[in-house]
């Protein structure tokens, strides 16, 4: 079974955010965890900070807006709740403090900037 065009083009979307992260001295702790709940894109680590970054890759601007109509309620409801999972099984991070974004990352033949949102 073969990676599909949708995989590949997300793999290239998280790993171009993740340089971007590291460059800016982020630290990975996770890349596509998975729970019931769904998917955690990644997870970074600064000091007392998490970053959890949901990842979309578009290769133009459709309906979504390069994605942002993903980021609704729901997908939020399900990545914390995602997110409480991981923190069960990696406790020592409980005291830090959480930053939600999105990373709006657009895909060949498109080009420009990631494009980051904060969810509040």
């Amino acid at each position: 079974m073969g990676i599909t065009p949708q995989q590949r083009g997300g793999n290239w979307a998280e790993q171009r955010a993740l340089r971007l992260l590291r460059a800016r001295g982020w630290a990975p702790l996770s890349r596509q965890w998975r729970c019931r709940w769904g998917e955690i894109d990644l997870l970074l680590h600064k000091p007392q900070r998490l970053l959890l970054v949901e990842v979309k890759g578009r290769c133009r601007c459709g309906p979504d807006g390069w994605g942002v109509a993903a980021l609704g309620r729901g997908k939020r409801r399900r990545l914390e709740a995602a997110y409480g999972l991981w923190l069960v099984e990696h406790p020592q991070y409980s005291p830090c403090t959480l930053e939600l974004v999105c990373a709006l990352v657009p895909l060949p033949p498109a080009r420009g900037p990631v494009r980051w949102v904060r969810w509040v």
